[in-house]
C-alpha cells in the first residue's frame, strides 16, 4: 500500500475535477505540487493514471479502476466526519445507563425527559438490574455510567457521587393499627410478619446488615421481587413491608399505610451516580451528566 495517503487525496480531487488547476485550487496547493504528487503515485504504482490533453486530463482505464475504490473510501471518510460532527453536536449518539427501577422512578426519569427534549437524536439505553450486576456492567465498559443505591463497594478506578438521600421504613396497614404511634423496639420485628425484598438487592443487603448489627433476626413472611409489590401486600395487611419510603409516600399521606416507629433510627442511604475512569465519557453521556449535576450544584469530576 502507498505509504503517503496524501497522494490518494490529490488523485481523488484531480480525477473529480478533471483538471490539475482546479484540483490545486480546491486543495489550496500549487499546480506543480499536484503534478508532483500524481507523478509519485504513478511511479509507486507502476502505471499511468491519466491521459493528458490540451483541455485537461482524463482517467486511463487503470485510473478509472483505482478511482472507483478511492472515491468510495474518500466518500466514506467524509460521511464518517459528518456523522462525528453530528455526534459532537448531539444530533446523534447513544447514552448507555445502568439503573434500577427505584433510581429511575425517583430520580432519573425527569432528567431523561429533559435530555430527550433537548437532544431527540440521541438514543438512550437503560439496562435494568440489581446493584452488583449493574456495577459489573460498568466495570466491563458495557455502560457509560450507572445509578445505584448505597451500600455498595466502590472499586479502584470508580467514582461515586451522592445525588439524593433515601430512607428505609417499615410500613403497615389496618391489621397492624395497634402498633401505630407507638415507639417499638427493633426486637419486636421478630414477632411480626415482615415482607422484604429478595436477597440480590442492595436494599435487602443493607437491611439485613442493619438488623444483624442490632441483634435482630427475622424470618420474612414474604420475599418479593419489587418494592411496588411489597406496597400492595402491605395495603392488604399481609405483613409489615420494608421499603424505601418513596414507594409508599402517597399511601402514607392518604392514611392507607403508616410507618412503624422504632427506638433505633435506621440510617439514611443515598442514590449515587457511578463512573469508571477507564471508560471515556461520551459527549452525549457528558451532556446528560451536566444536566443532572448543574441542577444539583455538583462539580464535574466524573469525567476528569
Amino acid at each position: 500500500m502507498i505509504s503517503n495517503l496524501e497522494y490518494y487525496k490529490v488523485f481523488y480531487y484531480t480525477a473529480s475535477a478533471g483538471s490539475l488547476t482546479a484540483a490545486a485550487r480546491q486543495l489550496s496547493i500549487s499546480q506543480p505540487a499536484v503534478s508532483q504528487s500524481l507523478k509519485q503515485l504513478e511511479e509507486q504504482l507502476g502505471v499511468s493514471l491519466f491521459y493528458r490533453a490540451s483541455r485537461g486530463i482524463r482517467l486511463s482505464p487503470e485510473g478509472e479502476l483505482l478511482f472507483s475504490y478511492v472515491a468510495r473510501a474518500y466518500e466514506q471518510l467524509e460521511t464518517g466526519e459528518h456523522k462525528l460532527r453530528q455526534m459532537l453536536n448531539l444530533g446523534l449518539g447513544e447514552v448507555r445507563i445502568g439503573a434500577s427501577d427505584m433510581t429511575l422512578q425517583f430520580f432519573l426519569l425527569p432528567y431523561l425527559e429533559q435530555f430527550h427534549e433537548e437532544y431527540p437524536g440521541v438514543k438512550v439505553t437503560v439496562t435494568n438490574g440489581p446493584t452488583p450486576e449493574t456495577l459489573k456492567r460498568l466495570e466491563d465498559s458495557q455502560i457509560d455510567f450507572c445509578m445505584v443505591s448505597t451500600p455498595f463497594e466502590v472499586k479502584p478506578g470508580m467514582h461515586a457521587v451522592k445525588v439524593r438521600e433515601i430512607e428505609d421504613v417499615f410500613v403497615a396497614g389496618r391489621r397492624f393499627l395497634p402498633y401505630k404511634n407507638r415507639m417499638l423496639d427493633l426486637q419486636q420485628l421478630e414477632t411480626i410478619p415482615v415482607i422484604l425484598l429478595e436477597k440480590n438487592t442492595s436494599t435487602r443487603s443493607y437491611m439485613d446488615q442493619f438488623l444483624l448489627d442490632n441483634h435482630v433476626i427475622i424470618r420474612p413472611e414474604f420475599e418479593l421481587a419489587t418494592s411496588n409489590m411489597i406496597v400492595q401486600f402491605a395495603l392488604r395487611s399481609l405483613g409489615v413491608g420494608c421499603i424505601v419510603r418513596d414507594f409508599a409516600s402517597s399511601h402514607i399521606d392518604s392514611g392507607k399505610l403508616f410507618e412503624l416507629r422504632f427506638n433505633q433510627i435506621i440510617p439514611k442511604r443515598h442514590f449515587c451516580i457511578v463512573t469508571a475512569s477507564k471508560n471515556p465519557v461520551s459527549v452525549a453521556a457528558r451532556n446528560l451528566l451536566d444536566i443532572i449535576y448543574q441542577d444539583l450544584g455538583k462539580d464535574k469530576e466524573y469525567y476528569d
